[in-house]
């Protein structure tokens, strides 16, 4: 099955906050679908299918938004695997819309991690899960997961921290050119290897800051984005999985995106060397290198040499979170929505001083949970109509 041409990212909105006490989840995902719906001309009552998850949202939550939203939908989606969340979502609304279920999609989030001085990162990873006593027992936390899978890999195959740095260095030299961005100073590979060891290997520079923010995505079929306000965003592929620990001893390097990329890129139709730019999770600098390593673009061990030398700047090979990302943008408990409007921000041409040359197809990628443990990938590839 192929979507080329049938579904479109039609509206996208980034809540320009980073900072917002005075703001409850709620009010910043009603601004952020304001937004979104005038980005594309549409309006409310448009909207007759709506997705949404939030870091404290409960069962009913979605429910509870919609009767904030004062909407009567005829397709709710409530799904949370994580910060993948979103981008799983648009791919939950293609297939409403293939169905029948629903016209046109409203993706939201939104978040006050900042101004509520939540701990992402630091707090334990097993989570909510029943079964996190017996998977962390002694308190394993999230950035210590991730801190495991960096040592696995520069066990492995010499990986260094320099060349994690680089990654660090490489979203904050974006993040620069992003108004928006929290984070816009200059840093060196010097000033990341000498932040404070938060979980060796990892430094307080390669991990990601955190935020408030929101932000908002419509979908509708193509045909009807067509007559829409801005150019639409064709969704090509998309795939989903989750990795766990099973029975025994878990692989730390092989993540989720190894089998959501491989579906997204087949239904797409179209290879590693199509893809002009990526939006990728970057929850921790080891993030981003085992994605890449699992997505395809390169080989297992090649991450280190692959994320060097500029190829995944602005004029590099493949350029990668030119908004600056999760590590110098935002990072506001959930970041996945903030890839796609990214990304399709990027195929619209509408990003000024960071606009990818001529970009035509995009990845997006978002990762949930905790890698070493328990998570999930969510791919979509886009490209401009």
């Amino acid at each position: 099955m192929t979507l080329s041409g049938k579904i479109a990212l039609a509206g996208v909105y980034e809540h320009p906050t980073r900072w917002a006490p005075d703001k409850t989840e709620f009010q910043i995902m009603a601004e952020s679908a304001k937004g979104a719906l005038a980005d594309c001309g549409l309006e409310l009552r448009d909207v007759d299918g709506l997705f949404a998850a939030s870091m404290s949202m409960g069962a009913m939550g979605i429910v509870s938004l919609a009767e904030y939203l004062d909407l009567r939908p005829r397709h709710l989606d409530g799904t949370n695997i994580g910060g993948s969340s979103f981008v799983a979502h648009v791919s939950h609304a293609a297939a409403a819309i293939h169905a029948g279920l629903c016209e046109v999609a409203l993706i939201l989030y939104g978040s006050t991690a900042a101004s509520n001085a939540l701990a992402i990162g630091t707090g334990l990873g097993g989570g909510r899960d029943a079964g996190a006593s017996f998977v962390t027992p002694y308190g394993m936390t999230t950035v210590g997961s991730y801190a495991l899978v960096a040592q696995r890999h520069m066990h492995a195959y010499g990986t260094t921290s320099e060349q994690l740095a680089e990654i660090a260095v490489t979203m904050r030299r974006h993040a620069g050119l992003n108004p928006a961005a929290k984070m816009r100073k200059p840093i060196t590979v010097a000033d990341v290897l000498e932040s404070r060891m938060i979980s060796r290997p990892l430094h307080l520079l390669d991990c990601c800051i955190i935020s408030d923010g929101g932000g908002a995505i419509v979908v509708t079929s193509a045909e009807r984005a067509r007559d829409l306000k801005k150019r639409p965003v064709h969704l090509l592929g998309c795939g989903e999985a989750v990795c766990h620990q099973e029975l025994g001893a878990p692989d730390l390097l092989s993540i989720a995106a190894k089998q959501s990329g491989a579906q997204a890129f087949r239904m797409a139709g179209v290879s590693h060397d199509d893809v002009d730019l990526c939006t990728i999770y970057d929850s921790f600098t080891i993030t981003v290198l085992v994605t890449l390593e699992n997505l395809g673009f390169c080989k297992p061990g090649e991450g280190g040499a692959f994320v060097s030398g500029g190829r995944i700047g602005l004029g590099g090979a493949l350029p990668l979170n030119p908004d600056g990302g999760g590590l110098s943008s935002n990072h506001p408990g959930m970041r996945g929505i903030f890839l796609v409007i990214e990304a399709v921000k990027q195929l619209r041409g509408e990003c000024g001083e960071r606009q990818v040359a001529d970009a035509r197809i995009a990845l997006a990628h978002g990762t949930g949970g905790t890698l070493g443990v328990a998570h999930s990938g969510a791919t979509l590839v886009l490209a401009r109509a």
